[in-house]
């Protein structure tokens, strides 16, 4: 790897400027506290859209593309890592993606483009976590009640009452025990998914397997690049300067640390979820591969107990993942509502913490209620969120600081991975965008199925 080259010392120490700095992102954490954080940001019941992912690539297009999403991504994150640390030791240190990007990019509007981006990806896994969340009870209730009267938005509501309370933990790194259960969950679900998959692939009531891809050439190009959407969505994480923040300083070589704890989760978690599902349901496969095991007509293709245990693990880890992606809109918030000069539970300072995260968490259920997309949210925040942010942005900060020859490997493997990625990112756009727009014609408002 290219040495950075040799930089001015700044005398300026940015994490004391807000409440923001001081309150949200309290720089207090362990390596293994950032591995929990970055567990949970990652490692998340999306992995039950895997199998739905590889329904538009196949078998050997889905191994390459989930290996290389997952290479780029590791790689991606590293460097940002060193650029971080290459910032800190030169007495600039950031503990917001936006003021990296803005510093290193020397452009004002790059400030605002993440700080869109951001809330782009904080509000559509916000939406997705309670929206899925919702559905898990919603599956429970109708296996209880099979002629009840809920519907899915009652149970959405009753997901965002338990968010608006736990929304009230003050800062990132108060979810450190959180996200260890979250990281023991995702486990947890995946082991009890590959069982109930493996029951399943092998009962007499067993799916029959059709693993063809769509017949039209257009057709198979637009699903192809709406799972590669998906699967950006599911390595995505756009939060990863504010999970380096929680670092107590010297942050440098922690991140390594937790990026390797948390790759060891993926590679565990993705490939067993992503094989067993797609191997039993094929092209059939929900974009819940939970919805796949419990159909709405017929008995379930597996234990229900091993289901109902995983349904469970998923909707406790839910909770975690949409505390973890509320933080940036927290830091943010609380950046312009608190004072500083006042403590964290001051009368002046928990009073708009209340009222600001309420109003956030009741219009992220909201949303949830009204739009039941899962699957294609996932596309569209992975196209116009994550690939930014994760495969484009990292590669190009890298070489703006640390300036590698353009002879070098590395400056031309992070150039091609900026203009493969570009490219990515316009056509799933477009596709997943599509197929959102053919899904609202099958879609009513607040209702009780969710779309895949």
């Amino acid at each position: 790897m290219t040495e950075p080259p040799k930089a001015d010392i700044h005398n300026r120490h940015e994490e004391d400027a807000d409440a923001g700095a001081a309150f949200v992102l309290q720089s207090k954490g362990q390596w293994w506290h950032a591995g929990f954080h970055l567990t949970t940001a990652i490692v998340g019941p999306t992995i039950l859209t895997l199998p739905y992912a590889f329904r538009g690539l196949g078998w050997g297009l889905g191994f390459l593309c989930l290996t290389a999403m997952g290479v780029v991504t590791f790689y991606s994150y590293f460097l940002m890592s060193k650029v971080l640390d290459y910032c800190e030791k030169s007495g600039r240190r950031h503990i917001r993606f936006r003021e990296l990007a803005a510093d290193v990019l020397g452009s004002g509007w790059m400030f605002y483009f993440v700080i869109f981006i951001q809330t782009a990806i904080n509000t559509g896994v916000g939406v997705g976590a309670i929206l899925l969340a919702g559905e898990c009870l919603e599956i429970m209730y109708s296996n209880i009640s099979v002629h009840g009267s809920l519907k899915l938005y009652h149970f959405i509501a009753m997901v965002t009452v338990v968010m608006i309370v736990l929304s009230q933990l003050p800062s990132f790194h108060s979810l450190r025990h959180i996200n260890l259960c979250s990281l023991l969950f995702a486990l947890g679900y995946t082991l009890l998914v590959v069982v109930a998959c493996i029951h399943a692939g092998t009962s007499e009531n067993a799916p029959p397997r059709d693993y063809s891809l769509e017949p039209k050439k257009s057709a198979r190009a637009f699903s192809a690049f709406t799972s590669l959407s998906i699967l950006a969505a599911i390595f995505g994480n756009g939060i990863l300067p504010e999970i380096q923040a929680t670092l107590a300083p010297p942050a440098t070589g922690k991140m390594v640390k937790g990026l390797i704890m948390c790759y060891t989760a993926i590679f565990f978690t993705f490939y067993s979820a992503a094989v067993s599902g797609y191997w039993v349901f094929g092209n059939k496969s929900n974009s819940n591969i939970l919805k796949s095991l419990l159909p709405d007509s017929g008995p379930s293709l597996s234990p229900t107990w091993v289901l109902a245990l995983a349904i469970t693990f998923v909707l406790l880890q839910l909770f975690a993942i949409g505390l973890v992606y509320s933080q940036v809109a927290y830091e943010i918030m609380e950046k312009k509502s608190a004072d500083v000069r006042q403590g964290m539970f001051s009368k002046r300072n928990l009073i708009p913490r209340i009222i600001l995260r309420t109003i956030y968490m009741i219009c992220c259920g909201f949303l949830a209620a009204m739009l039941p997309f899962f699957g294609d949210i996932n596309g569209v925040v992975g196209a116009v969120g994550f690939i930014p942010l994760d495969f484009i942005l990292p590669m190009l900060m890298y070489n703006m600081t640390y300036k590698p020859p353009k002879s070098s490997l590395t400056y031309w493997i992070n150039l091609s991975i900026i203009v493969v990625f570009t490219g990515a990112g316009i056509m799933g756009a477009f596709s997943s965008i599509r197929k959102l727009v053919l899904d609202a014609n099958q879609f009513k408002l607040f209702s009780s199925d969710v779309v895949d």
